[in-house]
């Protein structure tokens, strides 16, 4: 249709139509007519009318938790007209596709309550399955691409263990062993911004950053998972490795167009400064905030924070966090929801610790749930945990230590004391027994003294046993595996100051559990100056050391079952109650700040960090006699630590027909130290050999360029001498001539 000008109406025919396509086109919208946006949840409670809104809020509150945010108005409920009833499932509309692809992600499988789990599928794909061609199409074989084994070091053919240094910038993963096995496994400048840390079973090593912590694995040290936490400055482990907990001294800030997903914190966490996450999947659990109370340092006149702030049982399916003074709040994994749906009202609590899972508890668990058990025919047999708490004198009330065990929460053993200023719990690392530290006041509350309360767990109605000590305790630790405990006690009146120059005198006292009695003293070591105890993670062996202290720093290696054939310190008929005990060797390590056994307990590490002051900064390798086998001095030195092995798969039998037949297996090792010793002879011999002939070859070309020399020079005499004789000249002068006559 051609132009009209201005001002002048178009005459139409009747007849004629007036195309629109071009404008069309222009003004063209597409509609989304799809359905990607829309996932049917099903496993949702079936309810009636008035409980729709109550229900359709905690559904929008559930997914708004995991970073999907929806309103009840985006909620579609359908109904049963014959029941009044709902059908189980409902169908929530998002805003865009990759909302829903999120919020499957999110919420697929969440438990919703005890009873009702979610299983969420987009709406399309009901209508694909439905229309599914069922003709079977054989699948396309992808490449297989084998992953790195994360436990790869334990398959070492020379069994070695690794440690991993943090010097400067740079951190370093090292292999330990024979001097010609001792080498670096990998290196990586920048690996980490604050420090690093091995995993419990030594799988994993986590590297701190400004974004959060990041976990590494397998030989080349792959990244295997992130978590996104900012400004972390503090991590722990659970003992099986399933979770993480992270903490940040600056609260959580949800940002506007921050990533969302189970992976981030969502609007709900801000404020929150702890964080538990699952390690598998990276997905963030839960967070929590910072108890006030135990907040800050000693600027601001509080108590540092307790860490770790959350204690995880031995399987890792509970972890609980005191509030002092009110409760414990005991959270169920991997749902952290809480046990019971409340918390364990405990007036005046201060603290708790879980009780480790032995030997015996994990063959027992094993055999009930094995083929045939108790645990084998129906459900799986449930062990119970235990924990132990302490509650203060409160008015009229004694102090008193309570037995609890989870998830029954039924008091197993409790006992009362008096005069009470403060107690620590310490747990031995098989669950056998529990000390508790008491440090008790007498009436007047002008001197302290210290009592041992010891619970045998693995007896009938938790009998309890009492150690008097007349001195203050200042370190206590159980033997591994064993009936044994070391104490670290004082009376110095400068106990408590910590300034330069002061060393504090202390004794050093061992106790060991006599067969069908009681704790008894084994030795006591007098005017010491030690303060730190460590045992070997096998028993047997302990270094006392002397740490903190810038005049004194010496480490005692000590073995306590020096005459007896039979690790466990049993005596022989006719011997001494003691005598086993021996000093195998006295070391010195200037500065000394951190000190670790290596897992075979064969090894102890030491380290002077740069942390702590910057004076001969550095590690050393010992062995259990005390014998120096490596030392490193290094500026900017900050962190030493040995990487864990998991527990041995070998059986109780499999283990003692290794002891019986040590001898056997020690022949092999024998001729692979002779021929390890051979083989450095050799190399050291070839290689003064090759210096020799080195040396006998440059003599000998020193002798013929000296005779080359003294043969070119001598012919350069010759030709000196013959042009000499071809240009002398003889000139006869007469300078006075005198005729004589002679007469006759």
């Amino acid at each position: 249709m051609a132009p009209v000008p201005n001002g002048v109406q178009p005459q139409i025919n009747g007849d004629e139509e007036i195309d629109f396509t071009d404008i069309e086109e222009k003004y063209h919208v597409d509609y989304d007519e799809s359905f990607e946006n829309v996932i049917v949840v099903d496993g949702v409670p079936i309810i009636d009318k008035t409980k729709l809104e109550r229900l359709l809020t905690k559904i929008a509150k559930e997914f708004s938790k995991k970073g999907v945010s929806i309103t009840p108005g985006n909620i579609s409920m359908p109904w049963n007209d014959a029941t009044g009833k709902s059908k189980g499932y409902l169908f929530v509309e998002l805003n865009t596709p990759e909302d829903a692809t999120l919020a499957i992600a999110a919420m697929h499988g969440f438990q919703f309550d005890a009873k009702h789990q979610f299983f969420i599928n987009r709406f399309t794909d009901i209508e694909k399955y439905a229309n599914m061609d069922e003709t079977y199409v054989e699948p396309e074989i992808e490449e297989f691409k084998p992953k790195e084994h994360l436990r790869s070091w334990l398959a070492d053919p020379h069994g070695r263990d690794q440690y991993a240094t943090y010097r400067n910038e740079d951190v370093a993963i090292h292999w330990h062993g024979k001097p010609s096995q001792s080498e670096i496994a990998y290196e990586k400048p920048g690996w980490t911004d604050l420090y690093v840390s091995f995993s419990p079973l030594g799988t994993l090593l986590a590297t701190i950053h400004r974004q959060g912590v990041r976990l590494w694995g397998g030989p080349s040290w792959e990244p295997y998972q992130r978590f996104a936490h900012p400004f972390v400055k503090l991590l722990d482990f659970s003992p099986c490795e399933n979770y993480l907990v992270t903490w940040s001294n600056d609260p959580i800030v949800v940002r506007e167009g921050a990533e969302q997903g189970p992976m981030y914190p969502s609007p709900e966490d801000e404020g929150n400064s702890l964080a538990v996450w699952d390690i598998k999947t990276g997905h963030l659990l839960r967070t929590f905030p910072v108890i006030p109370s135990e907040q800050g340092g000693p600027e601001g006149g509080r108590k540092q924070m307790q860490w770790p702030a959350l204690k995880w049982s031995a399987d890792d399916k509970y972890v609980a966090r005191v509030m002092p003074g009110q409760q414990i709040s005991v959270y169920e994994l991997p749902s952290m929801g809480l046990l019971g749906k409340k918390s364990v009202k405990i007036e005046g609590v201060v603290d708790f610790e879980w009780c480790p899972m032995g030997d015996k508890d994990r063959d027992e668990e094993a055999k009930a749930n094995a083929p045939g058990g108790k645990g084998s025919a129906a459900k799986k047999v449930e062990r119970e945990n235990m924990l132990a708490y302490w509650t203060p004198e409160v008015a009229n009330q004694p102090a008193r230590v309570t037995l609890m065990s989870f998830p029954s929460r039924s008091i197993l053993r409790s006992k009362n004391l008096f005069n009470v200023t403060e107690c620590k719990l310490y747990w031995q690392n098989q669950g056998d027994f529990l000390c508790v530290k008491v440090d008790r006041h007498t009436k007047t509350k002008k001197s302290i003294f210290c009592n041992l309360e010891i619970f045998r767990v693995r007896e009938k109605d938790f009998p309890v046993e009492v150690v008097e000590l007349k001195d203050t305790v200042t370190d206590f630790s159980w033997e591994p595996r064993g009936e044994r405990f070391a104490i670290v006690s004082s009376n110095d009146p400068n106990l408590g100051n910590s300034g330069p120059g002061i060393t504090i005198k202390t004794d050093v006292s061992f106790f060991q559990l006599e067969r069908g009695r009681n704790f008894k003293l084994l030795k006591s070591l007098p005017a010491r100056t030690s303060n730190t105890i460590r045992w070997s993670p096998r028993g047997r062996h302990v270094v006392l050391a002397t740490m903190g202290s810038t005049s004194k720093s010496e480490l005692e290696f000590w073995d306590l079952d020096f005459n007896s054939d039979d690790i466990g310190g049993q005596r022989k008929d006719g011997q001494e109650w003691g005598s086993g005990i021996q000093l195998l060797g006295v070391a010195d390590h200037y500065a000394l700040t951190d000190l670790e056994w290596d897992p075979s307990g064969r090894y102890l590490g030491t380290s002077a960090s740069v942390w702590r002051h910057s004076h001969e900064n550095g590690y050393a390798i010992w062995d259990f006699k005390g014998q120096e086998l490596l030392k490193v001095i290094q500026d900017r030195f900050k962190q030493f630590l040995w990487r864990p092995r998991p527990r041995t798969l070998l059986s109780k039998e499999q283990q003692r027909q290794i002891r019986k037949n040590l001898r056997e297996y020690s022949r092999a090792f024998e001729e692979e130290d002779a021929a390890e010793e051979s083989n450095v002879s050799a190399e050291l011999i070839a290689h003064r050999r090759r210096l020799v002939d080195e040396w006998n070859a440059w003599r000998a070309r020193c002798r013929e360029e000296l005779a080359e020399e003294r043969a070119r020079l001598g012919k350069q005499d010759e030709e000196e001498k013959e042009e000499k004789e071809e240009v002398q000249e003889w000139v006869d002068e007469i300078i006075e001539q005198i005729e004589e006559e002679v007469v006759e």
